[in-house]
Formats: structure tokens, sequence, C-alpha cells
């Protein structure tokens, strides 16, 4: 298929189409497509038409207002014909997703932003990739990556590390590095305390486990399956007896965690669900503990970005599956370590200089303990691991603020102007 004639810019107000996870009730997502909302806003001004597309409209109407500049696009699971035609109708298409080169979740997502990117190129539309990452692809989508990838106009990752990884797959589109746009996320000032009005017999000290079950992990493609393993139809979790059973240990070794936590450190505890998903397991773990009554599940279904994000920066000490738990905890310095399978969020632990004593690995022989020894040198080395979290997030900030700024001279090298 040969590429159509390059689309000269319409007139009238630009017409922005924003790809990405949105609507899935992900604390991570909420923030970043707010912060993208205004960048886009910044830089074109109050007139510009912003689409958002999403699977799940109900979820993503609860942080996102629709009016006469901004629209809701529902589409469908097997989503191409719907991709193509948002495509064709708006002039400009960002992809927004953090995880938008990687099939660690799913190779679905994988394939609708590459789709998205193949019919941008296409049809003569610019194609940005903004503030995205990269990660572990199978043989079959490292050649996907390499051809579409290749055919955006620009991609912006959030790490050095990430934009390596392009280039080691093979995309020749240029590249500019920066930091996560969720760190320019502003939650509001009402949501100040949060967790303290929310939560008022937690007493001084909360500690956060932001849970992930990793081996509910890829979503894959299938026509039927049980109903409990239902993403959406046609995605399923991947499920077998021998996942169920290290979801199991992962539970326990987190219980007994808690139970540490509340027992010998005199904490509560925050079970936080930084999407939807992880609610079965943060269940399954306030299940297992003895001291369930010192610790409350946080809910991404319930709690919005504007709170979680204030949750996050009050805690005592964080243990984050959860990229964005990362994240947004760095401007309070929270002292945190980690348990993950994410190249981003071992990514940002190596940048934060914490990957070698403070990320773990989810196979760890005897995990519990593993866990219970790091965060006792952990909260011992307190002061020093804030001093090293406030350096990385003001050099993290300022590279996030380079998106809008790269964004702006993008917008009018593709012949828009820019809003004074």
């Amino acid at each position: 298929m040969n590429r159509q004639q390059g689309n000269a810019p319409a007139s009238g107000a630009p017409r922005v189409l924003l790809v990405g996870y949105n609507g899935a009730n992900n604390t991570g997502a909420e923030a970043l497509l707010l912060a993208d909302i205004e960048d886009v806003r910044a830089v074109f001004g109050p007139e510009a038409l912003i689409t958002v597309p999403t699977l799940n409209e109900a979820n993503l109407r609860r942080y996102v207002q629709e009016g006469p500049r901004l629209r809701i696009a529902p589409i469908p699971t097997l989503f191409f014909a719907a991709i193509y035609r948002l495509v064709k109708q708006h002039d400009l298409i960002m992809l927004v997703e953090g995880s938008s080169y990687m099939d660690t979740w799913t190779s679905a997502l994988l394939w609708a932003y590459l789709w998205a990117t193949h019919c941008a190129h296409w049809m003569g539309k610019p194609c940005l990739a903004y503030a995205v990452d990269a990660g572990k692809l199978s043989p079959f989508n490292r050649k996907l990556v390499r051809r579409e990838a290749s055919h955006t106009d620009l991609i912006i990752t959030r790490a050095q590390a990430a934009a390596e990884r392009l280039r080691a797959v093979g995309v020749t589109a240029p590249i500019q590095v920066t930091a996560d746009n969720a760190l320019t996320f502003q939650p509001n000032p009402a949501d100040d305390e949060f967790l303290r009005r929310s939560w008022p017999d937690a007493g001084d000290g909360i500690v956060g486990l932001a849970v992930v079950d990793f081996y509910l992990w890829p979503v894959v493609m299938r026509l039927w399956g049980r109903r409990e393993d239902e993403y959406k139809w046609p995605y399923y979790f991947s499920r077998s007896a021998e996942r169920t059973r290290a979801t199991e240990a992962l539970a326990r070794a987190y219980a007994a965690l808690a139970d540490w936590f509340i027992n010998d450190q005199h904490k509560a505890v925050a079970l936080i669900c930084m999407e939807q998903l992880d609610e079965s397991l943060a269940q399954q773990v306030h299940g297992y503990m003895q001291r369930a009554d010192r610790a409350r599940v946080f809910s991404s279904r319930q709690v919005n970005a504007s709170q979680m994000t204030n949750l996050l920066r009050d805690l005592d000490l964080l243990l984050t599956s959860r990229y964005h738990a990362c994240v947004l905890s760095l401007a309070a310095q929270v002292p945190q370590m980690a348990i993950g399978h994410d190249l981003r969020l071992k990514t940002i632990y190596e940048e934060l200089g914490l990957e070698d004593d403070y990320f773990l690995a989810p196979e760890t022989p005897d995990l519990f303990e593993a866990l219970r020894s790091r965060a006792l040198r952990l909260m011992d080395a307190a002061a020093d691991i804030r001093q090293r979290l406030r350096h990385g997030y003001e050099a993290h900030l300022a590279q996030a603020r380079r998106n809008r700024q790269l964004l702006a001279e993008f917008v009018q090298a593709h012949g828009w102007e820019v809003a004074r």
C-alpha cells in the first residue's frame, strides 16, 4: 500500500487524536492523559478539537469531561476499522500511552498503536509518539515495531534506555529523549491530606504496597475462555494451575510483609491498586493478613489520579510493582523499593540509583525475607534515599517539561501556529 499524498494542515482549529490506554481505571494512564490534554491545549490554544478513543466509555467519563472541544470516541475491542476512521477524521495523531512499544501486558494494545501509526503514515497525517516507552517484544512484534514505528514522524521516549531498545530493534524514526509526562500532572489542592481524611484511624505512619499480579499477563486473544479469566472479549488473562499457585505465593509474601510492618514497625498498610485489575490480588493479600484491621485497600476504580497522587506522597514508605506509583510519589521523595517484571520500572530505578539495592524480581527465593531485609535497610537509609530521590525528581521533571516544548516545535514544523 503506497502512502497517500501528504496533507496540509486543515483550515480552522486542528483536530488532534490521542491514542492511548484510556478508560481502564488506571491511575498512571489517567494522570498521563490529563497532562497530555493540558499540553495540547497550551500549544494549540483552546480551539483545538481533541478526541480520546476508549474501550470503556463509562470509566473514561469519570475523569474526562466531554465538551465542545473535547470528545470521547468509544471503539470496539476489534478496533482496526474504528481506528482507521478516527485517523482519517483528524489532522494530528498522537500516541500517548507510556507502554506503546512493548508486549509485556498484551500484544493487542501494541497492535492498536502500530495500526494507528500505519494509518497515519498511509494517509499522510503527522504522527507523534509522545513521551512513550519500549520494553520486551516477541520476535514477531519486533519485526512489526521495526517496520511501523519507523513510519512515525517523531518518537519522544521517556528514558534513554527506551530509545536504545527501539534503535536495537531497528527503528529509524527520529527519536528525542525526555521523561514521563505524568511528572507534570498537578493534583487538585482540594485533595491534599486525602489519605489522612479518608483513613483517620490509620495513625501517624502508613506504608503503601502497590501490588500487581504478574501471573495474569500477558492478556491474549481467544475466541472463548472462562468468564473469570475474561478481560474484555476476545481478550483473556493468561491462566494455569502453576500461575495460580505463583499468585497465591506472592499474595502470602505480601501479607506476611504487611503484618510485619504492622506488628514490628507499628505502621498501617495501604494496599494500593493503581489499576482496577490489581484489586483481586489486593483483596487476596488482605484476606491472608493476620492484622487486616490495620490495612485498607485503595483502588483506582474509586480513587481518582489526583487523590491517589496525594495518597502516594503522604506515605512513609512505598513498595511498588507499578511504574506510575514510583513516578507520582517522586515529588515527595517517598523512600521506596520495588518488585517487578516490567522494564519501565527497572529502568527508572536504574536512573534513580535504586536498582541494585531495592529492585527485586518476583521469582526471588524467600521473597518475604528478601523484602523484609530491604525494608529495614531502606528505613535505616531513609535520609540518603530521600536525597537521591530529590535529585532524581528534579532531573526528571526538567526533562518532562521539555515534552511541551518538543510538541510546539513539531506543530510548527508541520505548518500550524502555536498559541501565544
